[in-house]
């Protein structure tokens, strides 16, 4: 089928888009804690693992998606002073705990089941019991923020984070939720300890959410 010049120009877009992307997260993630390439199972790829060039999983925030995802029930968090109610890790938290929560093998990706878990004994390892870990997958709002008291509005602009345009709803929740990656950049884009998406120098990450 003989295309147009406008298509042809807007899959060239595309291409140069994703090509861009691909380079940067590869550079952001090599020599990271997510670089697995000199891992004999990576099959010394480094996006591989989470990522496929054909026939990826259609996953919500995660193009072309390549593990395996767990379907563990979690514990969630619980406090009497909580105003939040988080849900079961729902989104991207979910892709995240489909290697943190140990149930599934790291090496779990291409339709392929693998046999590397992280252990309970490892620190990545955060498992099924979520109590006593920051909630995740609850909806973050105006209402919220006023019920709380110890919240900003998330509709109010974001201040020292690299990159950030808009508000605390716009570059750091997903669906309105805060989810992992609200904290943490698999890309490791920013080059901060645990993949921090802004140092928490100072509780410097803690208090771009919490006013108090």
């Amino acid at each position: 089928m003989e295309r147009t010049g406008k298509e042809l120009i807007t899959i060239n877009l595309a291409l140069i888009t994703f090509i861009g992307f691909t380079t940067l997260s590869q550079a952001a993630i090599s020599g990271s804690k997510h670089d697995f390439s000199n891992r004999p199972w990576a099959e010394g790829q480094i996006c591989l693992p989470c990522h496929a060039p054909h026939n990826g999983i259609d996953v919500a925030n995660a193009p072309l998606w390549n593990h395996e995802i767990s379907t563990a029930t979690y514990t969630l968090y619980s406090s009497p002073t909580l105003d939040a109610v988080p849900g079961q890790p729902t989104g991207i938290s979910k892709l995240c705990l489909s290697c943190h929560d140990g149930t599934v093998a790291v090496d779990s990706f291409g339709g392929q089941t693998g046999s590397y878990y992280l252990g309970p004994n490892r620190p990545e390892n955060v498992g099924t019991d979520l109590s006593d870990d920051h909630p995740i997958s609850f909806v973050y709002d105006t209402a919220l923020a006023q019920a709380d008291g110890g919240l900003y509005d998330p509709t109010v602009q974001l201040s020292g984070i690299p990159g950030a345009t808009g508000t605390i709803s716009q570059d750091m929740l997903f669906a309105n939720k805060l989810e992992c990656a609200s904290c943490h950049d698999v890309h490791n884009t920013y080059n901060n300890m645990k993949l921090l998406i802004k140092s928490n120098a100072g509780s410097g990450l803690c208090l771009t959410c919490h006013n108090n």
